[in-house]
C-alpha cells in the first residue's frame, strides 16, 4: 500500500442501512473529498462518521461531515482519516478523547510536549490517551492515518488541575 506519491487517492466510503421492513441495504457508496482548511500543503481530513453520543444510533440520519475538523464530542465518537503531507505537521494539541490510530501509508512522528518522540510506520498502531501531541511527517511521502476517537472525561491531575482540550496549541473559546 505504500506509495512514493505526494498525493493518495481520495477515500471511498460505503455505508449500510435498512429498508422500512428491516432488510439490510447499501445507502451510500462514493468517494469522499478531503477537507483542507490549512491549504493544499496542510493536513487533509476526511471524516466518515460521527455521533454525539455512545451508544450511537443506527437509525439517525447520516451526518454530513465534508467540511469539519474531526473533533470528538465528550460523550461521542468520530471515525476519520488524516493525511499529513511530506514535510508537514499538525501542531501541538490535546483532544478530549482516546484515539485509536493506525498508520495506513507512510510514517509519522508522534511528538509529546515533554520532547519525547516515537515514529509509527504503516501497519503500526497507537492509542493516544489525551496527551498533548504533535504529528510530523519527516519523509517524502504522504502519511495517511485512520483514527477512531472516543470521547472521554477530562483528565484531572492529583493537584486538581484539569487538562483542557487544545486545538493546535490554543484552548477552545
Amino acid at each position: 500500500m505504500a506509495s512514493s506519491s505526494t498525493q493518495l487517492p481520495d477515500a471511498r466510503l460505503v455505508v449500510t442501512g435498512h429498508t422500512p421492513d428491516g432488510t439490510s441495504v447499501f445507502t451510500f457508496d462514493d468517494t469522499r473529498i478531503p477537507f483542507t482548511p490549512f491549504g493544499p500543503q496542510g493536513a487533509r481530513f476526511t471524516t466518515f462518521h460521527a455521533s454525539p453520543t455512545v451508544p450511537a444510533s443506527n437509525t439517525a440520519p447520516y451526518p454530513e461531515l465534508a467540511t469539519v475538523l474531526p473533533r470528538c464530542p465528550p460523550t461521542g465518537v468520530v471515525f476519520c482519516i488524516t493525511e499529513i503531507q511530506p514535510g508537514g505537521s499538525a501542531p501541538m494539541h490535546r483532544t478530549q478523547s482516546v484515539d485509536y490510530t493506525v498508520v495506513l501509508n507512510g510514517e509519522i512522528v508522534f511528538a509529546l510536549d515533554n520532547g519525547d518522540e516515537k515514529t509509527v510506520k504503516a501497519g503500526e498502531f497507537m492509542v493516544q490517551r489525551g496527551a498533548n501531541h504533535a504529528l510530523h511527517n519527516r519523509t517524502g511521502e504522504v502519511c495517511r492515518i485512520a483514527v477512531v476517537m472516543v470521547g472521554t472525561e477530562k483528565i484531572v491531575l492529583e493537584s486538581g488541575k484539569v487538562l483542557e482540550e487544545t486545538v493546535f496549541g490554543k484552548r477552545p473559546e
